[in-house]
């Protein structure tokens, strides 16, 4: 048997989607802050859930830089830390019950197993859709994220990028698992609607049992049997009867030269 489309589409997605919210979940680019009054043009900040980076057109990033506004004890950057890593193992475990139940090495998959794992993908491509949304209706509110008082720009981050595409990929490829659970609801509906083999069988209306009582033999003795009843067993095979012995040849008569 060949492996089902919804399978196949499923184990391509899922990969591609935790590989991407792992680096979202990772790298300081959830948000970018630019234009500082007290600092030269081109100097840029990236703030992510972990770390804060500066980067600088001449220079290399240089992470580790001081929180001056609280920015990281934001609600939305502490929901963000508790949220991500839950859909990363969310979406391990997942991908684990997929390829134990996707057969690779089976003739046949085991569509609950498949199934299952992806309502687990799909719950973890929810769980890193949540934090992300709320991150990015609240990006350039202030009271929320604090950023720099001055004229400073903020921008979205390559990070918010890669985590709306990774829960996106989780989503859609945990939905086409989960339709592996079709087939495996129809077998059970099947299994059901047959007898068990153990269970009696109901009678019918047009089926009438009847018990007829055996005949009772009567033991008969080697001698022969009274007339109009039939003995018991099988009849033997007779010998063929011998047939007659052949009569001597007769002699012939005396000839008259003999006389």
């Amino acid at each position: 048997m060949r492996t089902p489309a919804v399978m196949t589409l499923g184990l391509v997605l899922a990969p591609c989607g935790l590989l991407l919210n792992l680096t979202a979940t990772l790298t300081p680019g959830w948000r970018l802050v630019k234009g500082f009054l007290d600092q030269p043009v081109d100097v840029e900040l990236y703030q992510g859930l972990w770390d804060l980076c500066r980067e600088q057109s001449s220079r290399e990033r240089q992470c580790g830089q001081p929180d001056r506004w609280g920015y990281l004890e934001a609600a939305p950057v502490r929901a963000a830390r508790a949220l991500m890593p839950s859909s990363l193992a969310a979406a391990a475990l997942g991908l684990l019950l997929a390829a134990l139940g996707v057969r690779c090495w089976r003739e046949e998959p085991r569509f609950a197993l498949a199934g299952l794992s992806g309502v687990g993908l799909a719950a973890a491509g929810l769980l890193g859709l949540a934090p992300v949304s709320w991150y990015t209706h609240r990006l350039a509110d202030r009271a929320v994220l604090p950023a720099d008082a001055s004229p400073a720009t903020v921008h979205a981050g390559y990070s918010l990028v890669l985590g709306y595409l990774g829960s996106c990929l989780l989503l859609l490829g945990g939905s086409s698992l989960a339709l592996s659970l079709a087939p495996a609801c129809a077998e059970l509906r099947r299994r059901r609607r047959k007898q068990p083999p153990g269970a009696a069988r109901r009678g019918s209306l047009s089926t009438v049992h009847v018990d007829w009582a055996a005949p009772a033999v009567e033991p008969r003795g080697p001698g022969p049997h009274p007339p109009g009843r039939p003995a018991a067993g099988f009849p033997l095979p007779r010998p063929p009867p011998a047939a007659p012995a052949a009569a001597p040849a007769a002699a012939p008569p005396p000839c008259d030269s003999d006389l």
